[in-house]
């Protein structure tokens, strides 16, 4: 099932009506809304996002658009706190679709302990918890560890390889665990091996996590939007912190392997929502779909609002060539023209 992608897959445009969802009422989500899941539901693209009140207890809720950027939400939340170990939030969902049972992975927030959970449904609405899916395991062991367990961010590939399913999960680092049945799941390594961590000296030196599912791309290889972050700690103990968007590439023959990186990221903080919120100076990419033709890249403003990025397959890399600009110095079209592979 080859999609039309490659390595990397952009230019993304930032879309001109940016914020395409804000917090709204005094309801649910009244405060923040941000971090979405994306899927493709016949003719519509389906959002899950993350989103709360002033209480900063995280649920997820629903929205449905016809054209990738317009959308209509439920009132109500489909996934909310109900567990000990989420009393706090359901956050960041990422979503994968496999013979017609939708598998969700989350973070599950106690406000101790953000643990990697799963849900599963076959009509996004009614969902079995199947709970943390991992013990004892610290994706920033090799850098800042937690002392206890912490294991965010998950996504599972929608097809196996080796005979096996496959999740790649992390903040901090990015490590890999395998399933036979899609419900219980076991890492690849220990915490102190991860696959992939971050570059010292670049824009991901503080941490990397893993951002959406992969797409499969036309010549094999596995493409990966992640997220990394630098950290900026000053004098009075306040930390700046500065997220932006990556992608890395997977060669299936070798899935534990990443082979090839961004050096530069495709998306950063550069307007105004995303350099202020909740979490300011804040891109974060969990939701991608091929619609319509074209890639939508769903994200986080600064943990407050929520945005989309737009590619176009007819609109190449090398905009300046394309339009005889040598400046090239529209960077709200072009933020990754200076990328290249490792």
């Amino acid at each position: 099932m080859f999609t039309g992608a490659s390595f990397p897959l952009g230019p993304f445009t930032p879309y001109e009506g940016n914020p395409i969802l804000r917090p709204k009422g005094d309801s649910w989500e009244s405060a923040n809304l941000y971090n979405p899941a994306a899927l493709v539901d016949g003719d519509e693209v389906v959002l899950l996002y993350r989103a709360h009140a002033d209480d900063i207890v995280s649920h997820i809720g629903i929205a449905r658009s016809r054209d990738g950027v317009n959308f209509t939400r439920e009132d109500a939340p489909i996934l909310s706190p109900s567990e000990d170990y989420e009393r706090y939030g359901c956050e960041d969902p990422r979503i994968a679709l496999i013979d017609g049972t939708y598998y969700l992975t989350y973070t599950g927030w106690d406000r101790r302990s953000a643990q990697l959970c799963l849900a599963t449904s076959t009509d996004l609405r009614t969902w079995t918890k199947h709970g943390p899916l991992f013990d004892d395991f610290d994706t920033f062991k090799t850098m800042d560890p937690r002392g206890f367990n912490w294991s965010k961010a998950g996504v599972i590939v929608p097809q196996k390889m080796h005979g096996k399913w496959w999740m790649y999960f992390g903040e901090g680092a990015i490590y890999w665990a395998t399933s036979d049945d899609l419900i219980h799941w076991t890492p690849g390594t220990a915490d102190t091996e991860p696959m992939y961590s971050p570059t010292p000296g670049t824009w991901d030196e503080a941490l990397v996590e893993i951002g959406t599912s992969p797409v499969l791309a036309d010549n094999g290889l596995l493409v990966f939007l992640t997220n990394g972050a630098t950290r900026t700690v000053h004098d009075d103990g306040s930390v700046d912190v500065d997220y932006r968007c990556g992608q890395i590439a997977i060669d299936p023959d070798e899935p534990t392997k990443v082979i090839a990186r961004l050096q530069e990221p495709w998306l950063r903080p550069q307007t105004f929502e995303d350099m202020h919120g909740l979490v300011s100076n804040v891109t974060f990419v969990e939701g991608l779909v091929k619609f319509q033709g074209r890639w939508f890249a769903y994200y986080g403003q600064s943990d407050t609002t929520l945005a989309v990025a737009i590619h176009d397959p007819a609109q190449p890399w090398g905009r300046a060539l394309r339009e005889g600009d040598s400046e090239g110095d529209d960077t709200s079209t072009s933020t990754s023209a200076s990328t290249s592979e490792e």
